[in-house]
């Protein structure tokens, strides 16, 4: 995976602890950022509905994660699904083991 749109995703990855590629008015990607505000954790959050570049990125976030949905959430660099599995993750407990 290589070029421009490639690299910054990665870069973008890379640069915070949660990365959430997002849909302004996706109800899934509201559910990711919910349990990361009610958890009181800062995420960068980058909607692709609001970039002309956006489909680019989404091809690139399914060459990386095998999935063109959204939202496509990266914790500390790894992706971990979309808003229910982001969810689940907060309520098993297993979500605050990764921040740590």
């Amino acid at each position: 995976m290589s070029g421009r749109i490639a690299n910054m995703v990665r870069e973008m990855i890379a640069k915070d602890d949660v990365v959430i590629f997002s849909k302004s008015y996706c109800p899934y990607c509201d559910m990711a950022k919910k349990v990361f505000d009610n958890m009181v954790v800062r995420y960068t959050v980058i909607e692709l509905d609001k970039r002309s570049d956006g489909d680019q990125y989404q091809d690139v976030l399914k060459e990386m994660t095998g999935e063109r949905s959204v939202p496509r959430v990266f914790v500390k660099g790894k992706c971990i699904g979309g808003g229910t599995d982001t969810k689940a993750l907060h309520q098993s407990g297993q979500l605050q083991a990764m921040l740590d």
